[in-house]
């Protein structure tokens, strides 16, 4: 994948449990590490959700870098395009 090239990983986070993500990867062919977050958690740190009541998370990004440093962040992204858009942004 061309975001190895570019020493990058892109991970999905949902508020959905493993089956609903498991059923979702399989039925969209989903290419990331798709991780649950029923507790919203992560949600609720990177500002996805305004509460734990939330039903579903916005669909934001963040690029971190190898220091664990937020390098960018995208308050509101299309899945579909993001990640080639993204592919074609990083250094």
């Amino acid at each position: 994948m061309e975001f190895h090239a570019k020493n990058a990983q892109v991970i999905g986070v949902s508020f959905d449990d493993v089956d609903d993500n498991r059923h979702f990867a399989e039925k969209f062919d989903f290419p990331f590490p798709l991780l649950c977050d029923t507790e919203r958690a992560i949600g609720m740190a990177y500002g996805a959700a305004n509460s734990v009541k939330d039903e579903y998370a916005r669909r934001i990004a963040y690029v971190i870098d190898e220091e664990g440093i937020i390098a960018q962040a995208h308050a509101k992204v299309d899945p579909a395009a993001y990640p080639a858009w993204q592919l074609r942004n990083l250094p």
